[in-house]
């Protein structure tokens, strides 16, 4: 599958507003739960069988002393979407981080509760995911791990006004900036892995912030009530790969 492609099925899977949805309906629960996505649409053979599948459980961490990432973000979150599978914020063209001499503009950043990857076997309450693209479709994800504590300034615009129903959204009034959600200390671990929805397309830059951020727990709570049930999917075998700091 070519680089746009992918692109294309991470922003239709992910639920981008004017995005079609690619292949069968697929979810949490039941017959379309997670075990289930790989035997559901010959598209998603690789959540089945793929070998570098996210999310994971870091650990085994392989000291590579990596290079900082250069975070070049603007407010830029103007649209809230509620696609059935989470919240989305998309987010307005021109931020974007460097990494490996490559600029990614940041496309959209969602939710997941529980968190999806583990960190030493530690699950966390929360995780956001921050999608970057590159001019070729290579993919960067950028992972923050938000503990219960004090509430989290970015989400209170965008919880005032959550989208409950599925397939619906809003139009935020004040532009919100996902460096808001990122920790003070920008060290991270690196892995290489896959979309955590179907397709499960592979060769994904994965970016984990080492140090959490927190969210009151009513927020925590208001995101799993309007989810209706956990959108974590369960992690997978690192396989060959190793996890570097």
């Amino acid at each position: 599958m070519n680089k746009p492609m992918i692109l294309a099925l991470l922003l239709a899977t992910a639920g981008s507003a004017l995005a079609v949805e690619h292949g069968a309906h697929w979810g949490y629960v039941g017959a379309e739960a997670p075990d289930h996505w790989g035997e559901l649409d010959p598209s998603f053979s690789l959540c089945k069988n793929g070998k570098h599948q996210s999310p994971v459980d870091l650990t085994g961490f392989v000291d590579s002393q990596l290079p900082p990432i250069g975070f070049h973000y603007r407010p830029g979150g103007r649209d809230e979407v509620n696609n059935g599978h989470t919240i989305q914020i998309d987010y307005e063209a021109g931020s974007t981080i460097t990494l490996d001499g490559r600029d990614y503009e940041l496309k959209q950043f969602h939710f997941h509760t529980p968190s999806e990857n583990h960190i030493s076997g530690k699950e966390f309450p929360m995780e956001a995911h921050l999608v970057h693209a590159d001019q070729d479709g290579h993919l960067a994800v950028i992972a923050v791990m938000i503990e219960a504590g004090t509430e989290n300034g970015l989400l209170a615009n965008p919880w005032s006004v959550i989208p409950e129903q599925a397939d619906t959204g809003v139009h935020l009034p004040i532009k919100v900036s996902a460096e808001e959600l990122l920790p003070k200390d920008r060290d991270y671990y690196r892995f290489d892995g896959s979309l955590t929805t179907p397709p499960c397309s592979e060769g994904v830059a994965w970016l984990v912030m080492k140090h959490p951020v927190t969210a009151s727990h009513e927020q925590i709570n208001r995101f799993a009530r309007v989810m209706g049930h956990p959108n974590n999917r369960p992690i997978q075998n690192l396989n060959a790969r190793v996890i570097v700091e």
